[in-house]
């Protein structure tokens, strides 16, 4: 059986409200004690730097930075969390460390933090995905998020010194990796009966039964084109053209 979207409980508004609360709390610590914790990103190739994969998504530069972020983030997370319940998590774990490491491995020689990764890793994710599935109401998802947040794309290129668009990049390329690979696991298309019987591989014996169709409608073709032809040949009436050739006596 396909699944179908569930909705039944408030996870989906609840998880996203959380983990924004979270960067802002983090964000307090940081003004309140007087911590660093930019030290805490990726720095690509370097093995300090891994330890960003995990924590770079919760260090924002300053509150504009952090507020800029999350209103998309609870928006399209709520939206991962509301749609693909049955995957979310999986989803946003693999999401979170994949865009890590692949930022560690691409990016600049600098600290990558903030969330905006995940932001495009959940949006490719839910644009790419309702293209894939071809699920009526995930389509009109896709085009929400092309409607909302289609000028992001400008965001994985090298526009600003400070913006890592490498970390964008990586986002949108794992989300699209992900849709891929979640393709067949959460909400799909509904598939009719007479689909799956189109879809439905033929026996050897229809096969033998249909070529015997085939030929037989093939020969049938043929004979109504011959008799057609007959009929047109004894409709016209045949003409005879005669060449007469006069012989000339030889004069002696």
């Amino acid at each position: 059986m396909q699944d179908e979207i569930q909705h039944k409980s408030n996870s989906y508004f609840t998880i996203p409200l959380y983990f924004v609360l979270t960067l802002w709390l983090v964000k307090w610590a940081e003004y309140k004690f007087g911590f660093n914790l930019g030290i805490y990103g990726v720095k690509p190739l370097t093995i300090s730097g891994l330890k960003g994969i995990l924590f770079s998504p919760l260090i924002h530069g300053d509150t504009g930075h952090l507020f800029n972020n999350s209103i998309p983030l609870f928006a399209l997370s709520m939206a991962l969390f509301y749609f693909y319940k049955p995957i979310a998590w999986r989803v946003l774990i693999f999401s979170w460390i994949s865009t890590g490491i692949l930022t560690w491995l691409i990016g600049r020689n600098s600290y990558h933090i903030g969330a905006s990764g995940l932001i495009y890793a959940f949006a490719s994710f839910l644009f790419f995905s309702g293209l894939i599935r071809k699920h009526p109401r995930l389509m009109a998802i896709s085009l929400i998020v092309t409607f909302l947040y289609g000028s992001m794309i400008w965001g994985i290129f090298p526009n600003e010194v400070r913006i890592s668009w490498e970390g964008h990049l990586s986002g949108a390329l794992v989300g699209l990796a992900l849709a891929i690979v979640y393709r067949k696991i959460g909400p799909r298309k509904k598939t009719y009966k007479w689909e799956e019987e189109d879809e439905r591989e033929l026996t050897e014996d229809e096969k033998y039964i249909e070529d015997l169709a085939l030929g037989r409608f093939e020969i049938e073709k043929k004979e109504n084109e011959i008799e057609e032809f007959s009929d047109k040949l004894s409709s016209k009436p045949i003409k005879y053209n005669y060449l007469f050739k006069n012989k000339s006596k030889d004069k002696g």
